[in-house]
């Protein structure tokens, strides 16, 4: 079981209680606590969103603003920095080292404009990038790979292409289970949608990635649909379309109660949450004091 804010609470209640009884030493209580009170919420942020898609500068960028980890993507063979190459990885695993700032999970953007349901491409892409991301050396949570369903990719509201989307993550899903990779769908689908999907490709390798802004703009009740999706959720972008964190639509303190009844203490990843007139990296750092301020 995942320890949580709330279960480490609850565990520390029992220990003050061993305490009181004269079974621990007082000692031991305020060791759990000073602990407790050093840790918080793991932010990273998505290379697209601080302009350094698929460049090592954005691990630079990162620890200049203040984030712990970076979404990096991973795309077509041409464009440019490709982690199929060798020397590529090393140089982000190196970099990542350098800077402090860790790999939260990977991305898959170019879905966008190359769709996964249709393109035989983006199939064989996704396949490379199990294989590489199998064996990445970085921790077995980050080994996950956001794959976008939007734009030219988008397969809301159409049977065909979720049939097809469906058939060929039943494919690739027993070759991520076998490397440890997770493949997590970010589209504008619903909850029923999404588990839909899950069901039908019966496979512990293949879950969501919950995006706040999307699902609100869709008009989805965020809330009830985190802890509808509960365990399937594997990351989630903490995200505002034209607002900073707090100064929009979402309600992040709800949102945090959500993630807490579905015991998630994973990455909460920045997209987005800009605001027009100020620079990027005033933005950023509004946003991570405001998510250590709710989460922390």
């Amino acid at each position: 079981m995942k320890r949580t804010r709330r279960r480490f609470l609850s565990e520390l209640s029992a220990v003050g209680a061993l305490a009181t009884c004269g079974f621990l030493p007082a000692s031991d209580v305020d060791a759990a606590e000073s602990n407790d009170t050093k840790t918080g919420p793991r932010i990273g942020v998505c290379d697209w969103s601080i302009g350094k898609r698929q460049q090592l500068d954005a691990l630079d960028l990162a620890a200049e603003i203040g984030f712990s980890g970076v979404q990096f993507s991973f795309g077509a063979p041409t464009d440019g920095f490709d982690l199929r190459r060798e020397a590529d990885r090393k140089s982000l695993l190196e970099k990542s080292k350098t800077t402090g700032v860790e790999i939260a999970s990977l991305a898959m953007g170019v879905l966008n404009g190359i769709p996964y349901s249709t393109d035989d491409r983006a199939e064989r892409w996704v396949e490379e990038c199990v294989d590489m991301t199998g064996g990445l050396d970085i921790p077995a949570e980050a080994k996950q790979i956001l794959l976008a369903f939007f734009g030219a990719g988008d397969i809301n509201g159409d049977e065909d292409k979720i049939r097809s989307t469906i058939e060929r993550l039943r494919k690739v899903a027993p070759r991520a289970e076998k490397a440890g990779v997770t493949l997590a769908i970010e589209s504008w689908m619903n909850a029923d949608t999404h588990s839909r999907i899950l069901d039908a490709v019966d496979s512990p390798a293949v879950k969501v990635y919950y995006d706040t802004a999307n699902m609100t703009k869709m008009g989805y009740d965020i809330h009830a649909e985190i802890r509808q999706l509960g365990d399937a959720i594997c990351q989630i972008h903490c995200k505002e379309n034209g607002y900073l964190l707090g100064e929009g639509l979402v309600d992040f303190p709800k949102v945090r109660e959500s993630l807490e009844a579905i015991d998630y203490d994973g990455w909460l990843i920045v997209e987005s949450a800009t605001k027009r007139g100020q620079s990027l990296e005033d933005c950023y750092k509004h946003n991570i004091t405001y998510l250590q301020k709710v989460f922390g």
